[in-house]
């Protein structure tokens, strides 16, 4: 794509992720001009003496405090200094680009107040790869990530530690190397690095990237569950879901019977005895189609929020009629809708997973399969695919825990100052695990319907036919019993990284979307 263009208003999820990636970014030219406007309004604050918040003022329930004009600079490095206090495993590299980046991309919106140089220092360490240590535990979700970005900030000032070849470095020791220096922080440039919601939409983004690969995925897998058993794709057909036309349940049943066109299995199987299916295949496009519509909130709402001003105070520059109605103490920073948006997107993938473990079930059960016990080839000699299943029920066990809110928890701080926090950061992290544990579910699911479909004389459709063969690069069919971990975990990573489904749909057609 070459250079991401930062102005505030445009950045996708997409770009994002190809910078936490290591692509480098740029201010776009067009956006410098309301970074210096939003920044003399705080100048003339500062030559005329008025008392505003985030500027000359205390932080949090030390508001009333006013600060003298020649100790502004030391306040806003004291507050760094005070705020890196997080604790926990350190955020990865590729998440702490994205919130790099993000928060490059929330000031050159023009409503923070900040010096060129704070930006432009960012821009540089992405673009020379100078990347902070940031524990990960920390943020409230609510006064921003003060915790976690305070890390981040530490390093632009110089201090603090960054990420070396070999592990932490000392950050002073990097920028020598490089002939850099740390930037100088003036008047709001520290609140203004830290106030604002970058942690939590790093980890969002982290989950829209997954969940664009692995919803398409779990339509596919289920798939080739259906073609393993048998079952019937008259649920799909379009009379149904228009007589109940929410979005999600139409495109996954249009999906399905795309992908189910042309399988022989289907075929061979039309003038079966079987009334219908159990729920778990009947219902693929109620289910998955719900989970599908709690994805399209997540996306529009971290598609707002990564072009969002979300510090405090904000500045409305009106050089028309200048004064105090252009700065205003509010919430942006406050992370409700996307803790609330995670925690949402948490339980949806946790029933993804729970219908995908009972297709798991029907699959390895004989007496409904009509397939041998467990899909072992010398049942009771061996096990097969038994403790497959077990190990889809422990990660749906995980999954549950995390279905459980994490915006349903809030404490108050600063002194009663901060009263109501969202804690959004956590939420936003637990939907990243949920990701992971949903891929080792739906992992486990495409395992087993593949060696079922070992048990089928006609063959399967096209994209499961494709799906199939990949899998089979990794796995081979049973001969005898096997570890099959690193097989699951293999699959799983395909999954996640969008690898697979982009070669199903070059070589077999997109799938609807």
């Amino acid at each position: 794509m070459g250079t991401i263009k930062l102005d505030g208003n445009t950045l996708s999820t997409t770009e994002i992720n190809l910078v936490s990636l290591g692509e480098k970014v740029e201010v776009a030219s067009n956006a410098w001009n309301n970074v210096d406007a939003s920044r003399k309004v705080v100048e003339r604050i500062l030559s005329s003496g008025e008392t505003v918040y985030g500027i000359n003022t205390g932080f949090g329930a030390l508001v009333s405090e006013v600060i003298p004009k020649d100790d502004l600079a030391t306040l806003q490095v004291n507050l760094i200094r005070s705020h890196a206090c997080g604790i926990g495993e350190r955020m990865s590299i590729q998440d702490t680009r994205a919130m790099m980046c993000v928060r490059a991309n929330s000031l050159v919106k023009g409503n923070s107040g900040v010096n060129r140089d704070i930006i432009e220092q960012i821009v540089t360490f992405l673009n020379e790869d100078i990347i902070p240590v940031v524990p990960r535990i920390g943020s409230l979700g609510a006064s921003g990530d003060l915790a976690p970005l305070s890390h981040m900030a530490l390093a632009l000032i110089g201090e603090g530690e960054v990420w070396g070849p070999d592990g932490p470095i000392e950050t002073s020791k990097l920028l020598k190397e490089k002939g850099l220096i740390g930037v100088e922080l003036t008047a709001k440039d520290g609140l203004s690095l830290i106030n604002g919601t970058s942690q939590m939409c790093s980890f969002l983004t982290k989950a829209d990237i997954l969940l664009g690969n692995l919803l398409p995925m779990a339509d596919l897998i289920a798939c080739v569950s259906l073609e393993a058993r048998e079952c019937s794709i008259k649920p799909m057909d379009e009379r149904v879901h228009n007589a109940r036309p929410h979005v999600g349940q139409s495109l996954v049943a249009k999906r399905i019977s795309s992908i189910m066109r042309k399988s022989q299995i289907l075929i061979a199987h039309a003038d079966c005895d079987k009334v219908q299916d159990a729920y778990s295949f009947r219902c693929i496009p109620q289910v998955h189609g719900a989970v599908l519509e709690s994805f399209y909130k997540l996306t529009s709402t971290i598609g707002i929020e990564i072009n969002s001003a979300t510090d405090n105070p904000l500045i409305f520059p009106n050089p028309a009629n200048p004064g105090p109605d252009e700065v205003i103490s509010q919430g942006n920073f406050h992370g409700e809708v996307l803790a609330l948006c995670a925690d949402n997107m948490s339980h949806a993938l946790f029933e993804l997973g729970s219908i995908s473990e009972r297709r798991i079930d029907q699959m390895v059960d004989p007496a409904r399969s009509g397939l041998p016990p467990f899909l072992a080839k010398n049942s009771g000699l061996e096990s097969g695919m038994m403790i497959v299943h077990y190990v889809a029920a422990a990660a749906l066990s995980e999954m549950s825990g995390r279905a459980n809110p994490r915006s349903a928890f809030s404490t108050p701080t600063s002194g009663g100052q901060e009263d109501h926090v969202s804690m959004g950061a956590t939420a936003c992290w637990n939907l990243v695990e949920t990701c992971n544990h949903l891929s080792e579910v739906l992992a486990c699911e495409l395992l087993i319907a593949c060696e079922a479909l070992e048990y089928r004389v006609a063959e399967p459709a096209n994209h499961v036919n494709g799906l199939y063969k990949m899998v089979r690069k990794i796995c081979k069919p049973l001969e005898g019993d096997r570890s099959t971990s690193h097989e699951i975990e293999g699959i799983a990573l395909n999954l996640r990284d969008g690898g697979w489904l982009a070669r199903i749909e070059a070589e077999y057609g997109r799938l609807p979307r």
